[in-house]
Parts: structure tokens; C-alpha cells; sequence
């Protein structure tokens, strides 16, 4: 593997990151009502109060 394919691996990967990371952003902007219509995972977590990020999920319980 050279360093330009590793390289270019490297930016496709951070560019799908950061593109999941403005979704997860635009989603949570909207309201409570609306996440849950579109079924949000998280929406329904109100007896905390607070909301936890994706992958969060990972040896909570």
C-alpha cells in the first residue's frame, strides 16, 4: 500500500465521519416531537434528561 492510498483512505474516511457528525447534529436540532416521528433512537431516553452521543449504547448497561 503506498503513502498516497493510505493517505486517501485516511481523507475518505474522516470525510464520512464528519458527515455523519453533521447529521447526527441537524437530527438533534429538531424537535423532541419530530425525532421521535422520524424514530430517533435516543428521543425516547427522557427519564435521564440528557441525551448521550452515537455509540454511546457500547457497555452502558
Amino acid at each position: 500500500m503506498s503513502i498516497l492510498s493510505s493517505l486517501g483512505r485516511i481523507a475518505t474516511e474522516f470525510s464520512a465521519a464528519r458527515a455523519r457528525y453533521q447529521t447526527e447534529r441537524a437530527i438533534r436540532s429538531l424537535p423532541i416531537e419530530l425525532q421521535k416521528d422520524i424514530g430517533w433512537p435516543e428521543a425516547s431516553d427522557t427519564k435521564t434528561g440528557t441525551r448521550n452521543g452515537i455509540g454511546s449504547w457500547a457497555g452502558a448497561k
